[in-house]
């Protein structure tokens, strides 16, 4: 047989999965560490889906995606997202992380780098190793709030980086962007005359602060936005997302994924379109319940002094099981999951700045969630100590 390419061997395994595979050879097991709601979707969503199949809407669809909803996300992007754009800057993707790859395939070419967060998703990591690029880490630091530093961001340009990716709220850390750093994020962009692509797919879940996409400060069109319908709506395996360019781009973004998934699959853009253009309701309830887990979460953590990093946004607890882990989180959250029945995501999943830590997704069932919590070892307290989760 002959030798796989090197770009097939350039993609490390994946934490989350190998723990998420290993979970389902185990009986009773606590589910915590994958960011999936478990809340039902809408039926509007669904029958919308079903109606399409019935009524033959089941061809190709053009590139970008069917016009309807093109028009109704430029609508809602316009309104809810507050910069105004048009229908051709909607290119709809196969789910947020093909219109992510739309996004770096626009930005990045062989050879070039590109700024990520670190800790940040693993995708982030992945993808650009797909268009010959290379990811850079950009610390994410405890004693800074885990919000980016000018400074660190300087340090690591080159003549080749090209972009940098922002993701507020954030995966898998739940930080939301205030006003004055994302305007000292855009001015760092515009020096450096780079590329800002702004993963947006938690931008309803906020519970804390105000959200703000970068393309409200973007004066030279210079930000590409992605977006997805799986967290707001729930439709993970519908595999819907956006991405919204500057003017012009067109006929690139559909060349792009003429050579890709032609066209993301038409009755699932039908869903998309109720779900756009429906009743927000659901969004509102699911918001509520991520409130009530998200308190009850901290309860448990407090209880046992533990460390954390409190989310104003998204769906997921940053804990600090340093006290725990031996300096190797990744075989800690192994054995954990072996002994205690409770799927972690291991910090070191999200980049090296992650070790010590794991991610939590607080989406789903309360009483699983409380649980699975009150499982982890608590940290001791030094001397006269008071418990202090980390804001």
């Amino acid at each position: 047989m002959p030798k796989l390419s090197q770009t097939a061997h350039s993609f490390p395994d994946s934490e989350i999965r190998r723990i998420f595979e290993l979970s389902l050879e185990l009986d009773d097991v606590i589910p915590l560490s994958v960011g999936e709601p478990d809340l039902p979707v809408p039926q509007h969503i669904l029958e919308a889906g079903a109606r399409a199949f019935k009524d033959g809407m089941i061809r190709y669809a053009p590139n970008s995606g069917i016009m309807p909803l093109r028009r109704a996300l430029a609508k809602k992007v316009t309104e809810f997202n507050k910069y105004p754009v048009d229908p051709d800057q909607i290119h709809i993707g196969a789910g947020g992380s093909n219109s992510l790859h739309m996004a770096m395939s626009l930005a990045l070419g062989p050879g070039d780098e590109i700024l990520v967060p670190d800790p940040g998703y693993a995708t982030f990591f992945m993808t650009p190793r797909t268009v010959g690029a290379t990811p850079v880490g950009y610390p994410l630091k405890a004693e800074h709030g885990f919000i980016p530093q000018i400074e660190d961001l300087k340090s690591l340009v080159t003549p080749n980086t090209k972009a940098i990716l922002l993701n507020s709220p954030s995966n898998p850390l739940g930080v939301v962007f205030e006003r004055d750093v994302m305007v000292a994020l855009m001015d760092f962009a515009k020096e450096y005359d780079l590329w800002v692509i702004s993963d947006e797919v938690y931008e309803y879940l906020v519970f804390d602060g105000e959200f703000i996409s970068p393309a409200t400060l973007d004066h030279d069109n210079r930000v590409l936005s992605v977006y997805s319908f799986s967290k707001t709506y729930g439709i993970t395996g519908g595999r819907v997302g956006y991405l919204v360019t500057p003017p012009g781009m067109t006929s690139r973004v559909g060349a792009l994924q003429e050579a890709n998934v032609s066209c993301v699959n038409t009755p699932a853009q039908y869903s998309a379109l109720a779900a756009v253009e429906g009743p927000q309701d659901d969004v509102h309830k699911a918001l509520e319940h991520y409130r009530t887990n998200l308190a009850r979460a901290r309860e448990v953590l407090d209880a046992k002094n533990i460390e954390y990093l409190t989310p104003r946004g998204a769906i997921y607890l940053f804990i600090n099981m340093s006290h725990a882990t031996g300096g190797d989180v990744s075989t800690w959250a192994e054995n954990f999951l072996l002994e205690h029945k409770v799927a972690l995501a291991p910090g070191t999943a999200f980049g090296q700045h992650g070790e010590g830590w794991v991610r939590v997704c607080f989406a789903g069932d309360t009483d699983f969630l409380v649980e699975g919590l009150s499982r982890l070892p608590s940290r001791p307290q030094e001397n006269d100590e008071e418990p202090r989760p980390q804001e």
